[in-house]
């Protein structure tokens, strides 16, 4: 499994602590340092079964500069895509990304559930 995550973020380091309460085993990719490629969210969200909307960081300082609110309803899901994929502090985190599924934030009855 490998999970992606913000160091600084306090939610990221909940579902890290989980996981290794848990004794489960990841690769750790910091989102910051290493952006999330085109292909790679297509993939993601294909297995997530979720829209690309739901990848966002609502609550990011950028999701809020770039008025993403007002424009991500205009914009075509391949062009939301190319944007998730410029700053890894767009993407909503942290993410667990298992052979088969992709959680979107910590949930932990989800993650129980496929962990």
């Amino acid at each position: 499994m490998t999970f992606i995550c913000y160091e600084r973020c306090t939610t990221c380091r909940k579902a890290k602590a989980w996981l290794e309460a848990k004794g489960v085993a990841y690769d750790l990719r910091p989102i910051k340092e290493e952006n999330p490629t085109t292909d790679e969210l297509r993939g993601w969200i294909a297995a997530s079964g979720l829209p690309v909307r739901k990848f966002f960081n609502t609550s990011g300082l950028l999701y809020k500069e770039l008025q993403l609110k007002d424009k991500l309803p205009h914009m075509t899901e391949d062009e939301q895509i190319a944007l998730l994929a410029t700053d890894g502090m767009l993407v909503k985190r942290p993410l667990l990304i298992g052979d088969n599924f992709v959680l979107v934030g910590f949930k932990e009855a989800e993650w129980e559930a496929r962990v």
